[in-house]
């Protein structure tokens, strides 16, 4: 899968470069390309933002760089093209699990006051937001999309590592220990000392249903 983010900040993208998803990128599994939207201004001092017509605070990124950009990397509008805004569907993890579907992403990152309309009119498919708050652009969540997505192409996580995750068809996974068995007066539950593999799955499940019931009753149909 190729994931192209277009940015003016393309410097904040360097933790996708890191650990799990870095390793991935390197082993040719996964490819991160992060444009500059600035580079493709075509005016003298390469400006993007402009102040917004009728009046108001702050500034509003140009259509002309956007536009210019997307068709560079995106010539045959081959691509799935997604602008991170707060005013577009909450992201999900069955969200994520469809945009898996899709050779190439693009993602567009907002700033300052936002996009002209006229380059997510003509340019754009869809509109994400990762959750009902507002940031100072679309640079956070556009690497939260990367990372989430990231982990499900072939070959970047393990599949035993994905089988019981957060969000699952069980809801929310079960607490996880690790060594010392005793830290701090507190022990590991006995029944992950045990070797009995179907006591632990039981267990397991049982943590999970309880801790989605009191923190996430709506996965089960319940009121959050």
């Amino acid at each position: 899968m190729k994931i192209t983010v277009l940015t003016l900040f393309p410097e904040m993208f360097a933790p996708l470069y890191e650990s799990i998803i870095g390793r991935a990128v390197d082993a040719g599994k996964l490819n991160i390309e992060v444009v500059n939207i600035r580079d493709f201004a075509e005016n003298k001092h390469k400006k993007c933002d402009d102040y917004p017509f009728g009046g108001g605070a702050g500034m509003v990124m140009m259509p002309q760089p956007i536009g210019s950009a997307i068709n560079a990397v995106d010539p045959e509008r081959k691509a799935h093209r997604i602008y991170m805004s707060p005013k577009g569907a909450t992201f999900t993890q069955d969200k994520a699990f469809g945009l898996l579907k899709h050779e190439h992403l693009i993602l567009l990152c907002g700033h300052y006051e936002g996009v002209d309309q006229r380059a997510i009119d003509l340019y754009m498919d869809e509109e994400i937001s990762i959750g009902d708050y507002v940031l100072t652009g679309g640079e956070l969540p556009a690497m939260v999309v990367c990372d989430c997505i990231a982990r499900y192409v072939d070959g970047v996580i393990s599949d035993g590592s994905l089988a019981d995750e957060t969000f699952g068809e069980n809801g929310l996974e079960y607490p996880q220990y690790t060594r010392p068995a005793v830290y701090e007066g507190v022990a590991v539950p006995e029944v992950l000392l045990s070797g009995n593999h179907a006591n632990i799955d039981k267990w397991r499940k049982e943590q999970s249903e309880k801790l989605t019931l009191e923190r996430r009753p709506d996965l089960k149909g319940g009121k959050r």
